[in-house]
């Protein structure tokens, strides 16, 4: 459970505006830094099961919120995913994609050497 000054100095750094407490982006901030005391205290606490419950809820609705900020602003979700150091989706998507690429072009450039060595 999150203190006072902790929550308060979280809904400072992430405000859309003024008098934003409950914006999206606050709460995935704020759900990240309860999923992280939570994941501390299960290091220490192994057999703590009704704690590792409420994490992976805490995780699902993260994960929902993410995707809702996802659809409705593009940038604000990858500006936030930045600033929380998230993995997102598209980046594992576009990484995959590259490695793909690039094992395609060495695919081919050994293929082009071999070919050069039997000449």
């Amino acid at each position: 459970m999150l203190d006072k000054k902790t929550k308060d100095k979280i809904i400072q750094k992430f405000q859309t505006h003024k008098n934003d407490t409950g914006s999206t982006e606050i709460q995935i901030a704020l759900l990240t830094e309860e999923i992280k005391q939570l994941a501390e205290h299960l290091k220490r606490h192994k057999k703590d099961f009704s704690s590792r419950r409420g994490l992976l809820m805490k995780v699902g609705e993260r994960r929902a919120l993410l995707h809702y900020l996802e659809k409705e602003n593009e940038k604000s979700y990858l500006e936030l995913c930045k600033k929380l150091k998230i993995k997102t989706i598209k980046k594992r998507e576009e990484e995959r994609v590259l490695e793909e690429e690039l094992f395609a072009e060495v695919e081919s450039e050994s293929e082009k050497e071999k070919i050069v060595k039997e000449e």
